[in-house]
């Protein structure tokens, strides 16, 4: 183990473009989470029930859920490049809308606009930052490139609500475009590698077509699904629910998720490539399940904080070791539609966790949400360890015979 470890920590991981597309992709999820805390307050602004805040972040990852399948067909049809270019410029434009929906109707058109943008974006970014990382070192990559995702987490929400307390919702919005146009500048700059002589012309390939689902990572798939129903609640009513607890410190929970969420990525992907994906996503999974005990009984802001940091180291070790499992199952072609199936059904469990976790709170109360998220991460762990359990036994049987 300590040769592999050698080994793999001589392989160059850090280009030039590899930190172009890590911090064009933080910039676009800085003003991402930017709204997070803040677009709750302005749906409920306009007149906004909590069904309907629910309904405002499930159509939002609907569309990206729609758009994504055809990931690797446009791949095929254009340079990887200009699709993220053209995703990060929706996502742009319909931030700068959101300040022209006077009514749930139409802040629900920009929202589909809005996720077709994001779910190009998010795709294009990771499958161009996994072609500049060796394969050796993918785990601990994959990990580093979130690594920008997770300190954009943690400025973001504060940002975001500063800006909410010093002026008003206009001007949140359009700090949150000027930044989305700041991450497309960024990516204008983003050079990707040639192809070897293996993977030439792999983009053009007619094996390349469009999937609704790429079976060979239904596994990983399925598992980020249950972890996204718990963030929906995360995402759509921690606030909501600190409101109600009367905390006061919403923008330093999502703070503590983030920073969690950065300190574990320094770590768990050299885990990951070096002890396997056992050894992150299930202690990972029982982590998480703490925070939101910590969170069902907090009565004071400590207590908040603390599981907002158990939360945040939890999902920040097994969302890029999933989207490693996802990489490593396919070919270097078909990178698009793993990432595209592995995001949709991450907002899918987002998507419907904000609305059955909406109507929960609707029928009982913001407490009652997180007692079904830890359901969700229950159901991950029965789901991982039966399906490993089961593997294992197959393949010593096949030793066997």
């Amino acid at each position: 183990m300590t040769v592999l470890t050698k080994q793999t920590s001589k392989v160059k991981l850090w280009s030039r473009s590899f930190i172009f597309v890590m911090l064009a992709n933080a910039l676009l999820f800085g003003a991402f989470e930017m709204l997070l805390p803040t677009l709750p307050l302005f749906v409920s602004d306009i007149g906004g029930d909590a069904t309907q805040i629910g309904l405002v972040t499930g159509i939002f990852v609907f569309s990206a859920i729609l758009i994504r399948p055809f990931a690797g067909v446009l791949a095929t049809k254009m340079d990887k490049k200009y699709l993220l270019i053209i995703g990060i410029a929706i996502c742009a434009l319909s931030t700068g809308a959101y300040y022209l929906s006077s009514g749930i109707s139409i802040m629900l058109l920009v929202r589909v606009i809005h996720g077709f943008g994001f779910g190009l974006a998010t795709t294009y970014f990771t499958t161009i930052a996994a072609e500049s990382i060796p394969e050796e070192r993918r785990g601990e990559g994959i990990g580093y490139f979130g690594v920008g995702e997770t300190i954009a987490m943690s400025v973001g929400p504060l940002i975001g609500v500063s800006i909410l307390q010093t002026y008003h919702f206009q001007s949140l919005f359009m700090s949150c475009m000027a930044i989305t146009l700041l991450a497309l500048l960024i990516a204008v700059f983003i050079s990707r590698k040639p192809k070897s002589a293996n993977n030439l012309g792999n983009e053009n390939t007619p094996t390349t077509i469009f999937k609704l689902i790429e079976k060979r990572v239904l596994f990983p798939a399925i598992l980020i699904f249950l972890a996204g129903i718990s963030a929906g609640g995360i995402i759509s009513f921690s606030a909501l629910y600190a409101i109600d607890k009367g905390f006061e410190n919403v923008a330093w929970f999502f703070f503590m998720v983030a920073a969690a969420g950065f300190l574990v990525r320094l770590v768990s992907g050299k885990m990951f490539d070096n002890l396997g994906p056992a050894s992150v996503l299930i202690p990972a999974g029982m982590i998480t399940i703490a925070g939101f005990i910590v969170l069902i009984v907090a009565q004071n802001e400590f207590q908040f904080l603390i599981a907002g940091f158990l939360y945040g180291f939890g999902f920040g070790a097994i969302f890029p070791a999933l989207q490693t499992v996802c990489l490593n199952l396919v070919e270097e072609q078909d990178h698009e539609n793993a990432i595209g199936t592995f995001f949709n059904f991450f907002d899918l469990g987002i998507g419907g966790g904000s609305l059955l976790l909406g109507v929960v709170a609707e029928s009982f109360s913001y407490q009652a949400i997180f007692y079904v998220s830890i359901g969700s991460y229950v159901l991950y762990l029965l789901v991982y360890v039966t399906y490993t359990s089961f593997n294992i036994q197959i393949r010593k049987k096949r030793k066997i015979v």
